[in-house]
This record gives structure tokens, C-alpha cells and sequence, in this order.
């Protein structure tokens, strides 16, 4: 059954279809958390910044991990409503 290039065919296109999943929610979260840190650098090192640069970053990258969560969340979902199965 492994050996089965069929089988091997759908299970790649199903890895696919789980991967492809949200893809723009998780770039958002990454670019992000990119920006949110770089948010962090840019008010810890210049001088005299306001705190709310430093609040703000946090936030930034608060929100960014909480997209990631999301994404990991209704991934999971997708997976447990349809499962892989060889004979379909």
C-alpha cells in the first residue's frame, strides 16, 4: 500500500492542502513579530523614546503570536473534520 503511487499521490496532495491552510494569517504573524521587534530595537536604543514605543512593540508581537495561535488552532480543526483516508 505504500508503494502504491496513487496512494502516495493523494497523501501529498492532502499535506498540500494542509499546508496551504491560512498561509497569508501565518506571513501576517511573521512579518509581525518582525516588525514588532524591530519596533523594540529601534525604541530601546535611540535615545530619549517614548515608552509607548516599547508598549507598542509588545503589542505588535502579542497579536502576531496570537494569529500564529489561531492559525494552529483551525489547522488542527481541518485536520479532525477531514482526516486522511487511503481508500478515498
Amino acid at each position: 500500500m505504500l508503494d502504491d503511487p496513487d496512494y502516495i499521490r493523494r497523501r501529498i496532495a492532502y499535506v498540500d492542502t494542509i499546508r496551504s491552510l491560512h498561509k497569508n494569517k501565518r506571513l501576517i504573524g511573521m512579518f509581525g513579530c518582525l516588525i514588532g521587534v524591530l519596533i523594540l530595537a529601534w525604541a530601546r536604543f535611540r535615545a530619549g523614546a517614548p515608552s509607548w514605543e516599547l508598549t507598542a512593540g509588545l503589542v505588535v508581537i502579542g497579536v502576531s503570536w496570537a494569529l500564529f495561535a489561531y492559525v494552529l488552532y483551525a489547522r488542527t480543526r481541518y485536520v479532525r473534520a477531514h482526516p486522511f483516508e487511503p481508500g478515498s
